[in-house]
């Protein structure tokens, strides 16, 4: 893989609004677009090893997150010891998100109707966010050893991700994301209407090869 382009001054932060990596496609666009969100205390460089599992010719682009994490790097929500933050505590990252979004297409010739996010734990999160209070704007997710906010009934209600389709990693030894947690979140998502292909693996709070396999062929049937 090419090495992803650091953009962190000028008129393209200027305009998206966030420090980031980007990787254009040699092609011309609109392109096939993934963005990538890091987890906690991570930062736009991290989520790279991932990249390899997209098909070939996708714009793909790292935000780094909204905020200095306490611990390093940087975070979309700088969670507390035990707490599982609620869908309104993403609110300011979603709005950073939606902007950044939204100028990919002038700075990259992204297409937003084939616009998909993939993220690590928090990140996985920060994209459930994304999905339940824009309907609409992606069209799937990759959520990687991650969890979904707590309170979203409205989104439930309103099945706010019908159709949507999400790939979910699960590690059954996990010990920031508990198995029982990660099962429960799995069933918020289906409940929300979404296309949930599920997969646990015997593994920590990582992405085995195993489960790097299935997200490739996740991929490659969008």
């Amino acid at each position: 893989m090419d090495t992803p382009r650091l953009v962190d001054h000028g008129p393209e932060v200027e305009t998206a609004g966030l420090v980031h990596r980007v990787l254009e496609p040699a092609s011309p666009g609109p392109h096939p677009t993934a963005i990538l969100l890091h987890g906690r205390s991570g930062n736009e460089d991290v989520m790279w090893i991932f990249a390899r599992a997209l098909p070939a010719g996708w714009l793909v682009v790292a935000p780094r997150g909204i905020k200095p994490d306490p611990d390093g790097g940087y975070a979309w929500h700088p969670r507390k010891r035990d707490e599982w933050p609620s869908l309104v505590m993403f609110d300011q990252a979603v709005a950073a998100l939606a902007r950044f979004v939204e100028a990919l297409p002038g700075l990259y010739q992204a297409d937003l109707n084939r616009l998909y996010l993939m993220g690590f734990s928090q990140g996985a999160a920060t994209a459930y966010a994304l999905a339940m209070r824009r309907a609409g704007l992606v069209k799937g997710i990759a959520g990687l050893v991650g969890f979904v906010p707590v309170e979203c009934d409205a989104a439930i209600e309103t099945a706010a991700l019908k159709g949507l389709p999400i790939f979910m990693a699960v590690g059954k030894e996990d010990p920031l994301i508990p198995y029982e947690r990660a099962k429960a979140c799995a069933q918020t998502l289906r409940a929300a209407g979404a296309d949930l292909e599920y997969h646990e693996y015997d593994t920590g709070h990582k992405l085995n090869a195993e489960g790097l396999r299935h997200l490739k062929a996740w991929w490659r049937q969008l």
